[in-house]
């Protein structure tokens, strides 16, 4: 079971389960860390040890043996369990070896040492930057709003405004710390990957290839050496694909008007601070809140619990909630919550004016709500001049670009692909646009395809899990003829159109593993953009070259009603006996869903293929 997904959001509120979910990944990138240092450690003495050799090896793939990669989310890819097993399909495959036959390479160093140091310092070493920043950013922030709501509020108004002021910054540098931070750990799981497992196996191959004595051992090792290889493109590949996405959500995140968004959800937290009333005096308790709006509950963790004492959450069922007059109290950002439990109410402090607006508006109190304009784009159609469009860019693509190197790799102009989509789907003159004039070039046209292709509902919703690879490709087949009729039709012309670019692979690089990195995100997009969302993403680009290898297939013939694969569990990491090298097929999640959700019966619940 891998780590949750941290998200960008979550930053914001900043809550006890948030920061232990960051303590797992800490632990993980420590013991990452260790593990590096084992590796080059062991690794320097085979280089140095001749004596010592088999000793050495035997130390190494141990090692290898005991380490296990922990991945985000609960579900994995061929790809990905192919490298979770390979560290031990290594220590396996050098316990095998006659150690006293064995010699070292001279290249090991390049090989192993240097790139797994790099590693540990650029990207390990930057992440512990980052905490530090993170945590120097934070210590100051809670100090500076402890200080900040203890200001009385009979003080002049420039003294208060210039306080406001001075919290502000400190919120926005803590903001700004906490999503990049969020963002490098898990860049970091992410990377190593392939920039850890790389160097090792380039080691492995290097000591069997240069030994005379081991060439039986070798040509066994030679299949699953190559698996792994494509299994480390496919996962590189997944990982360029979602990285730019993940840093324009964490550049948008970093916005001042996404807090506010945030606090629409049907539960509204954070911290708030409680007037309590003791037998020496009134004092103010800190507490993580959580409201949730359907059932009116209102739960108070502490949020610096005694040690000597086990306080748990206090569950309040709300009746009414109203602004606390100024005069009334000498604490700014008050409001009194009444509740069915308690007959006196409860005075709350929020952490500043806006924070109080939002908590009072999630609650109905007696408070001014202030609802800000939602601009919506408007929206492409598939329609017949969405046919046409799509057809004359495959045309024009079939006639000039099936053989141009990197084909829907490279990216046209943004002013130039605007320009096109305006002209082409003009009311006046819808489609009357010329391609083979000279003002467009196959880049322009193969991103306005792609980017009408995004804004365009299509795609299903259903999820389909299976270990045999006839029970995917039969889930996919079956779902597949579940589509209204329109978006069958685009989704079939638009794939019979990429085998034909597969086909001329050999001039085009463009296989139907690479087209399933272009066109999974494509044409599967979530309903909310999450980082667990684009982690999904290696789901669909499967999806998409299933669909380009198995066209006829899929989309030559409706399927049976028995053909359609029951759904599995989802896959799972776990210890297996030593077998001999193989490539076999494991097991991969089908996800046609953005969310995972059942499909209707009816056609209209359909999701977009953006």
């Amino acid at each position: 079971m891998g780590h949750p997904p941290l998200e960008f959001s979550d930053c914001y509120e900043d809550s006890p389960d948030f920061r232990e979910r960051l303590k797992c990944y800490e632990l993980e990138l420590e013991r990452t860390s260790k593990f590096l240092k084992d590796v080059i450690k062991d690794g320097n003495s085979v280089i140095n040890a001749i004596k010592g050799y088999s000793v050495a090896v035997q130390k190494f793939s141990q090692t290898l043996g005991v380490f296990q990669f922990d991945f985000i989310g609960d579900s994995l890819t061929d790809d990905e369990m192919n490298i979770a097993e390979s560290f031990q399909e290594f220590a396996g495959l050098l316990q095998e070896v006659e150690d006293d036959r064995m010699m070292l390479v001279q290249n090991a160093c390049d090989l192993l040492i240097k790139p797994l140091e790099k590693f540990r310092k650029e990207q390990i070493g930057v992440t512990k930057e980052r905490r530090k920043k993170f945590e120097k950013e934070s210590e100051k922030y809670y100090s500076q709003l402890d200080k900040h709501l203890n200001l009385s509020a009979k003080k002049k108004e420039t003294q208060l405004q210039e306080a406001d002021e001075l919290l502000d910054k400190e919120r926005r540098n803590f903001y700004e710390s906490s999503v990049e931070y969020v963002y490098q750990i898990q860049q970091v799981q992410d990377r190593k990957k392939f920039d850890v497992v790389e160097p090792v196996l380039a080691f492995l191959h290097s000591i069997l290839t240069l030994n005379n004595l081991t060439v039986e051992m070798t040509q066994d090792f030679m299949p699953y050496k190559q698996e792994l290889q494509l299994s480390l493109q496919n996962t590189r590949n997944h990982f360029e694909s979602t990285r730019e996405e993940m840093e324009e959500l964490m550049k948008r995140m970093k916005h001042p008007t996404q807090i506010g968004k945030m606090h629409s959800q049907p539960v509204i937290e954070g911290y708030l601070y409680s007037q309590e009333k003791w037998a020496l005096g009134v004092s103010w308790v800190k507490y993580y809140c959580k409201y949730h709006k359907d059932s009116k509950l209102f739960v108070m963790v502490p949020a610096e619990p005694k040690p000597a004492t086990k306080q748990g959450p206090t569950e309040l069922k709300l009746k009414s909630c109203f602004r606390r007059k100024t005069e009334s109290i000498d604490k700014r950002f008050c409001f009194d919550i009444e509740t069915c439990e308690r007959n006196t109410p409860v005075t709350l402090q929020a952490v500043s004016e806006a924070n109080r607006k939002l908590w009072m508006e999630a609650m109905y109190g007696k408070e001014p709500i202030y609802h800000s304009p939602i601009h919506k784009q408007a929206e492409m159609e598939l329609n017949e001049v969405g046919f046409k469009f799509v057809r004359k860019c495959i045309n024009f693509v079939e006639t000039k670009g099936l053989t141009q190197e990197g084909v829907y790799r490279t990216v046209g102009s943004n002013i130039q692909v605007q320009k096109l989509l305006n002209v082409f789907f003009d009311q006046k003159c819808p489609g009357d646009v010329d391609f083979h004039s000279s003002e467009w070039d196959i880049k322009t046209i193969t991103s306005a395809m792609k980017f009408y292709l995004r804004c365009v509902p299509i795609l299903l919703n259903h999820p389909a899990e299976s270990d045999n690879l006839d029970d995917r490709l039969g889930a996919i087949h079956c779902l597949t003829y579940k589509l209204p009729g329109k978006n069958r039709e685009m989704l079939s012309l638009l794939i019979q159109h990429l085998v034909n670019v597969c086909g001329n692979s050999g001039d085009n690089l463009m296989t139907p593993s690479n087209m399933g990195v272009i066109f999974g995100p494509t044409l599967m997009r979530a309903k909310e953009e999450t980082v667990a969302a684009m982690l999904d993403i290696k789901f669909q680009n499967i999806v998409v070259e299933i669909l380009i290898e198995d066209y006829t297939k899929i989309f030559c013939s409706a399927p049976d009603e028995s053909s359609a694969a029951p759904p599995m569990p989802p896959p799972r990491i776990t210890p297996r006996k030593r077998q001999p090298i193989t490539i076999a097929k494991r097991p991969l999640r089908i996800c046609l869903a953005v969310n995972c959700g059942q499909l209707q019966n009816t056609e209209s619940n359909y999701l977009p293929l953006v």
